[in-house]
């Protein structure tokens, strides 16, 4: 048991610090000891990435060091995912994410492309500048329960909007939650172009997506 914590902390710690040879280190150890992934997962690099996403949000830290944090939890997950049992895989939420058409500041996405990863969801990243089509077919064929799209620009809400009628059009919509968020986006815009939830930044978005696996 104090191995097992040891371990956790370790995880927990390497992600706060953005230190990827630990990240690394702490994740071969714990399918050493036999620690399921998942909980290596859940309770160290989740763990971390949350305390990193709380002081982002306090404003206690700054991008480098986010990056720095999601590096290192990016290394263990490699090493973690493919011991996942493939029972406990499928029950994660796919979730499709990507800037719309038009816009090509990514910097948010990824933040929140880190979040909804350390939050444990299977995380499709379609990168920026992408067309509805695009948003279509990456919903179709990662079988996605969310979309997730993110502008950074007024002039580029169209797309968004764009992107939401498409899925409509497509039969798609049905099948999907669609968050969006970005400095122009509110909960009244995600309400006027069919959309269901807006986020104000990494944490909230998490939350609000994990509220819909209780529903």
């Amino acid at each position: 048991m104090v191995d097992k914590e040891r371990v956790l902390k370790g995880l927990e710690h390497a992600v706060v610090t953005g230190r990827k040879d630990e990240s690394t280190r702490f994740a071969n150890r714990a399918l050493r000891e036999e620690i399921p992934a998942l909980e290596a997962i859940d309770a160290g690099l989740i763990k971390g990435m949350m305390v990193v996403g709380d002081r982002y949000s306090a404003h206690k830290i700054f991008l480098p060091q986010v990056l720095l944090a999601a590096d290192s939890m990016y290394a263990a997950l490699d090493i973690l995912l493919p011991h996942i049992p493939k029972e406990d895989a499928a029950k994660r939420l796919n979730i499709v994410i990507g800037v719309v058409e038009g816009d090509v500041h990514d910097i948010g996405k990824n933040i929140v492309k880190t979040m909804f990863t350390a939050a444990g969801f299977n995380v499709h990243d379609m990168g920026k500048d992408r067309s509805d089509e695009e948003f279509v077919k990456a919903a179709r064929e990662h079988h996605a329960q969310v979309v997730a799209m993110s502008t950074l620009m007024t002039p580029t809400m169209d797309s968004m909007k764009a992107s939401v009628d498409a899925l409509v059009e497509e039969g798609v919509r049905s099948q999907v939650k669609i968050i969006i968020g970005g400095a122009p986006t509110s909960q009244e815009f995600a309400e006027e172009i069919g959309a269901d939830m807006h986020a104000v930044n990494a944490q909230d978005a998490v939350a609000k997506i994990r509220s819909l696996l209780t529903k």
